[in-house]
């Protein structure tokens, strides 16, 4: 019950968005069901997302995290849930934004076509942004404990973590290989090879704006690189997560209001988890917990990679990543306590 607090926030806004949800489609049991089963979907797909944003948030000053809750939540609900897909529609179709809006609102079936057709572009983005998280992680900023010796403490990954912009090649290469297949599925290579050079772009600017302004040395862009640009950081990585929630919920509903409802709930929840995780201190006392999380978050980035020309059920992607966080943990559980023993 102590930790209860965490989830208040979470709480209020579960209890509220059914009872908008039962307003919005006038029966109950069908807004209820369909609330749960979309927060559900958005925590499955984004569980890793908590884990990671821990890490980030938890260097970022108490200030910043405040923001990050408050304000990044209308953001993850209203922005990354329904004005950036719609945003991404107008940039990757012939469509307005005023008319995509309209067509969200008024045409749901409409909005989910115009969605599926820019979906390849939006699909190569979001997969290549989560492929460097990726990539770094394990190349360029690699963890003093190893969780999988054989892969992460294997002759070949040290070799070319010593390479400089090792990372930024190997994506260049899955890139390739990505427009080379989306151009022999759909004749869209170039469109997808620009999405996702774009989207290495951004994760690239990202650090390298933070390295910029932590260069200063002053305590004011110490105070910008670990507040501003942690939480640019941070709604870019939500963004790229909420592209395969928005999908797979049209699979539920064309309802692009109760959609945004369900989805926000959960966006709510790994909200709250993550500063859990932070309050608690939970990276630090479970040493494998982040490895778990990036190995999921290099799976979720192959499967958008995939989504492109063919399909990987929901409930296989959430559960590979939740897997993946919960072995994690297990083995995390079972060496401290041999840690305890010796």
């Amino acid at each position: 019950m102590k930790n209860l607090k965490y989830f208040y926030g979470s709480i209020f806004v579960t209890i509220a968005g059914v009872i908008l949800a039962m307003y919005v489609s006038g029966n109950i049991w069908t807004a209820l069901y369909l609330v749960i089963i979309l927060a559900l979907l958005e925590i499955s797909l984004s569980f890793d997302n908590a884990v990671v944003n821990a890490k980030v948030l938890a260097q970022m000053p108490q200030f910043w995290q405040k923001i990050f809750i408050w304000i990044g939540l209308p953001i993850a609900v209203f922005g990354m849930r329904l004005v950036f897909p719609i945003f991404l529609v107008d940039v990757t179709t012939d469509m307005g934004f005023t008319q995509v809006l309209n067509v969200a609102l008024n045409d749901p079936e409409a909005y989910h076509h115009a969605l599926m057709e820019g979906f390849p572009m939006i699909s190569a983005f979001g997969g290549s942004f989560l492929f460097m998280v990726f990539l770094r992680f394990f190349l360029i900023d690699p963890p003093e404990v190893q969780w999988i010796p054989w892969i992460e403490g294997s002759r070949l990954f040290k070799k070319i973590s010593e390479l400089n912009g090792a990372h930024i090649f190997i994506a260049l290469m899955v890139g390739a290989y990505v427009a080379y297949h989306a151009q022999e599925a759909m004749g869209l290579g170039y469109e997808v090879g620009l999405a996702f050079i774009i989207g290495i772009l951004v994760h690239e600017c990202l650090h390298a704006m933070n390295h910029f302004m932590s260069s200063a040395g002053s305590s004011s862009g110490q105070l910008v690189r670990n507040g501003l640009m942690g939480f640019i950081y941070l709604e870019v990585l939500d963004a790229s997560f909420s592209f395969d929630g928005v999908i797979g919920a049209f699979a539920i509903t064309t309802d692009i209001l109760m959609i945004m409802i369900g989805l926000g709930i959960g966006a709510m929840f790994v909200r709250s988890l993550t500063i859990f995780f932070v309050e608690k201190k939970t990276l630090s006392k479970f040493q494998y917990l982040e490895h778990g999380a990036h190995y999921a978050i290099g799976f979720l980035g192959v499967v958008m990679f995939v989504k492109i020309s063919g399909h990987v059920p929901e409930w296989l992607t959430g559960g590979v990543g939740i897997g993946l966080i919960i072995v994690a943990f297990i083995h995390s559980t079972i060496q401290n306590k041999k840690d305890l023993d010796l």
